[in-house]
């Protein structure tokens, strides 16, 4: 089946088959930021935005995108690249692989949390798994990006 939607400000037309998974088709198409930890929406890995809200890619059908508009972490390249850098000199940055996900929450809670307390911050960032650091060096980075005061 043919889908029309608008893939990080671009309108794109691609086929898919109705049972196959966003992260599957992006993948595909060559997006590989959008990585894939556990199928079933627990880890935050193949995050991404749809209609300006995070979405786990695993387990949302891409048929369900006809019309519907999708960001990858390449359609955020400016913003993604600032809050990386926080990342690495907060010392947070360890083997990258959860960063895309992680980095497309972190700034979706920004564009719709204008002065989140750091529980807001917590439960936002609920179901975002790293297994490589203790997330303090990536609280540090999310504070420091938000700009929010370190306590």
């Amino acid at each position: 089946m043919q889908i029309e939607f608008t893939l990080n400000d671009q309108p794109t037309v691609w086929d898919v088959s109705p049972d196959e998974f966003l992260a599957d088709t992006l993948r595909k198409h060559g997006f590989l930021s959008i990585r894939k930890g556990c199928n079933t929406s627990c880890c935050g890995l193949c995050t991404v935005w749809i209609d300006g809200k995070p979405t786990l890619s695993c387990t949302a059908l891409s048929f369900r995108m006809q019309g519907k508009s999708v960001t990858t972490i390449e359609g955020v390249a400016e913003e993604a690249a600032e809050f990386a850098r926080i990342l690495v000199a907060e010392g947070a940055e360890q083997c990258g692989f959860c960063s895309p996900g992680f980095i497309m929450t972190v700034l979706a809670l920004k564009h719709e949390l204008a002065a989140p307390t750091e529980e807001e911050i917590v439960h936002y960032l609920t179901g975002n798994l790293c297994r490589c650091t203790g997330y303090m060096g990536q609280m540090r980075a999310v504070k420091t990006y938000l700009g929010v005061t370190q306590r």
